[in-house]
């Protein structure tokens, strides 16, 4: 029998659940065992786990879960060194050579267990099978609009806290535009896929033009002149070798329209950053970086932008993501094969 333990999520402001009452209702019905970690900051009261039938265990209890339990969460594992026993699912980010991605693969490597990297979760195409990218860049927008709203103000976006809802959102995003002037207009890069779409939605929403680029646009490797025509600019693709630069540090001091940059695939740390113009990710409390005075540029780039939308990204990323943990019976198959033969290469390889 399979036993699957959902875990509180243990980083700061994060409230998002990768299961939703209804999903453990229907593994329980296919004879799963699921076990609720109790949470308070969790979107979904326990409660609705429970009336779903799940068994409710305390908030970290997953580190005495009997051996054969498959540890489910989203972010990372408190980072204190302790040797992995479990199976665990979670967004790993062990595989790019980050140092603490290194540093989890030495905790598996110590305790013998083994890691299904929900990023490395692919079909048979190498096409991610559940992603949070859409309310990454529905998110991102909103954060980029409300920056650009506190310039027309003579500020600097003020710190974010998550919404209970998007509505909420929309809600106060636009009582911030209406005493901002005319909407600006804005380009997206990436406009094709999930995040692109998360952030063409939004802006859509608020009544802001949208300029769609993708491969098509940007295959001569710039330079972009079109990019600094335009009052925002959204970045929704990852660095990777080839990924041309697509506002140099030389725009900073040139003739621009260009007021705040979404940088929603935030991947400052990258030797391909296609936005070299800073260094460091932003945060909740400071959701952007200046980066010039006259006129100024703010940027955006916080990267754990769908948990300021808890509801809507887990409720999407549950369904997309049911009908796998459903075929958790036959882990060394399919999608959990693919994950765990992707874990053991890295391991071997680090």
């Amino acid at each position: 029998m399979v036993h699957l333990w959902v875990r509180a999520e243990e980083r700061d402001n994060e409230r998002r659940v990768g299961i939703l009452p209804q999903g453990v209702r229907d593994l329980i019905a296919r004879g799963f065992a699921v076990t609720v970690e109790d949470s308070d900051d969790r979107i979904l009261p326990i409660a609705d786990f429970a009336a779903a039938g799940a068994t409710i265990a305390p908030r970290g209890s997953w580190r005495q879960a009997p051996a054969d339990a498959l540890i489910f969460g989203l972010k990372e594992l408190p980072a204190d060194g302790s040797p992995l026993h479990h199976r665990h699912i979670l967004f790993g980010h062990a595989f790019k050579g980050q140092h603490a991605g290194r540093a989890l693969l030495d905790r598996f490597r110590a305790g013998g267990g083994t890691l299904y990297d929900l990023e490395y979760l692919v079909d048979e195409t190498g096409r991610r099978v559940a992603a949070f990218g859409y309310w990454a860049g529905y998110a991102g927008a909103a954060v980029s609009l409300f920056a650009w709203a506190a310039q027309h103000r003579g500020a600097v976006c003020a710190p974010v806290t998550a919404w209970n809802s998007a509505p909420l959102m929309l809600a106060e995003l636009q009582q911030a535009l209406l005493a901002a002037g005319p909407r600006p207009n804005a380009l997206v890069v990436g406009a094709l896929g999930r995040v692109g779409a998360g952030a063409t939605d939004l802006c859509t929403a608020m009544g802001v033009p949208v300029t769609k680029w993708d491969m098509a646009e940007t295959a001569h490797g710039g330079p972009f002149p079109e990019i600094l025509g335009h009052e925002m600019f959204f970045n929704c693709i990852l660095a990777r070798p080839g990924t041309p630069v697509f506002v140099p540090k030389s725009a900073i001091a040139g003739p621009r329209h260009l007021r705040v940059i979404g940088d929603i695939a935030c991947d400052p740390d990258s030797d391909y950053n296609p936005i070299p113009l800073y260094d460091r990710a932003t945060s909740w409390a400071e959701p952007v970086v200046r980066v010039a005075d006259k006129p100024p540029l703010d940027i955006m780039a916080i990267d754990n932008l769908p948990s300021l939308l808890p509801l809507e990204s887990s409720e999407d990323f549950a369904d997309q993501l049911l009908p796998h943990l459903a075929a958790l019976d036959r882990i060394e198959e399919g999608v959990w094969g693919r994950a765990e033969a992707t874990f053991r290469t890295h391991l071997v390889a680090d």
